[in-house]
């Protein structure tokens, strides 16, 4: 199984699928579609049944029941774009056997080394799949799709392993948050689903960030700087103010577990205008409500000095903490936590401080806990995947789907 997860991950690398979130299609791409198609091909050389690829970059495909014990219908999911945080173009992986725990040389000028990046150190005697240095890998979330894939083509072979009806999916757009947006919950008919999108060993998550985006636009009266007493406004300036009206310490930066942040992504603008955009992550309901009221409290002090037209706060809700859909049916954590302790892998519960699509496909109906693919560094050059964890994150799939079989009736 090594082997397979390795020539997979470094087959589906090398196909540029990255997202981009200034495109208002779906998929964001057109070449999300180039690993879908070829998904979808070994989709039906597996064996799988009632296989659909729509116009929006949605794969389905079904691995039928080979029991009749009455077992509800789990689906797996994993993500096909790449980050556009970085090049997802020419992508060369390396691997390197038997990790000896020092420098990784990724080429002539680039070294990753575990002094910056200690999480090396956890990989010592295994075979880890890198970049070149001139790009990001996209084991986020292409060890995702490898695992699944491999699972099912392991059970295809393996009749003798009962299991109940199995739904997969493979999405677009993920990076930029729009996973879900087209996603058939009621055509994919699963009950329950796993995402295969974490990052290290063990992770199993089924708590995530409320999360929302605000777009700000201050606007001001350009007049000569020469005369301009009394009579200019100068947009940039009410930009830095209205940032200025952040909380210091609720920013990335400076806070991790369940502490929320406000992010100030982008800030450009001229003296007639300025735009500033911004996310909000909490994990807390109140505190994510607060921290959006706190927009509009600034915004109306802004008003109230400048005039109406002076500035302009749109917040758009992007996603909600999916434990308050996981936890009425917490018995699907439960399993896969079971799956990993039967399989000697220490689980990890932690909060997501991230996006995911079991966030949005929870409150669509479909409950969707994640679980750890493998990745490390992602979104970046020094990106790398262990082929042991990929391996390990496959038999956990199987393991899931053994218990779901051994505990129906």
């Amino acid at each position: 199984m090594k082997e397979t997860v390795i020539e997979r991950l470094i087959r589906y690398a090398k196909i540029d699928t990255q997202s981009d979130p200034e495109s208002s299609t779906t998929p964001s791409t057109e070449k999300q579609f180039d690993l879908l198609n070829l998904l979808k091909d070994e989709l039906e050389e597996i064996g799988l049944t009632e296989i659909t690829l729509d116009e929006n970059g949605y794969l389905f495909a079904t691995l039928p029941a080979n029991t009749d014990k009455d077992i509800p219908t789990i689906g797996f999911l994993a993500h096909v774009d790449t980050s556009p945080d970085f090049s997802g173009t020419n992508v060369n992986p390396q691997r390197i056997d038997n990790y000896d725990g020092g420098d990784i040389r990724l080429n002539d000028e680039l070294t990753m080394s575990p002094s910056y990046f200690p999480n090396l150190k956890n990989y010592v005697g295994q075979t880890l799949i890198t970049t070149d240095g001139t790009t990001l890998l996209g084991a986020d979330d292409k060890a995702g799709i490898v695992e699944i894939m491999t699972a099912m083509e392991y059970l295809v072979q393996h009749p003798e392993i009962k299991h109940g009806k199995i739904r997969v999916a493979f999405t677009p757009d993920e990076e930029i948050g729009r996973g879900p947006h087209k996603f058939d919950v009621k055509a994919f008919g699963a009950d329950y689903a796993y995402t295969m999108d974490g990052g290290p060993l063990g992770e199993l998550q089924y708590e995530s960030f409320n999360a929302a985006g605000v777009k700000v636009t201050t606007r001001g009266t350009s007049v000569h700087p020469g005369s301009a007493k009394n009579k200019m406004v100068n947009a940039i300036t009410l930009a830095i103010q209205f940032q200025n009206s952040m909380p210091k310490e609720s920013v990335p930066e400076k806070t991790e577990g369940y502490e929320g942040f406000i992010h100030l992504m982008n800030f450009n603008g001229h003296i007639e205008e300025a735009k500033l955009s911004y996310i909000i992550r909490d994990h807390d309901r109140e505190k994510f409500e607060a921290k959006k009221a706190h927009f509009l409290e600034v915004e109306q002090m802004v008003k109230n000095k400048y005039g109406e037209d002076a500035i302009t706060v749109e917040i758009e809700d992007q996603y909600y903490n999916m434990r308050e859909k996981i936890e009425p049916v917490k018995e699907i954590v439960d399993i896969a936590y079971k799956a990993m302790e039967n399989l000697n892998i220490e689980p990890i519960i932690e909060p997501v401080r991230g996006g995911t699509d079991g966030s949005q496909l929870s409150f669509m109906g479909l409950p969707t806990p994640n679980i750890f693919a493998g990745g490390e560094n992602m979104h970046g050059k020094f990106e790398f995947v262990s082929a042991e964890t990929m391996e390990k994150a496959t038999r956990v799939i199987l393991e899931i789907i053994r218990l779901y079989e051994e505990q129906a009736k």
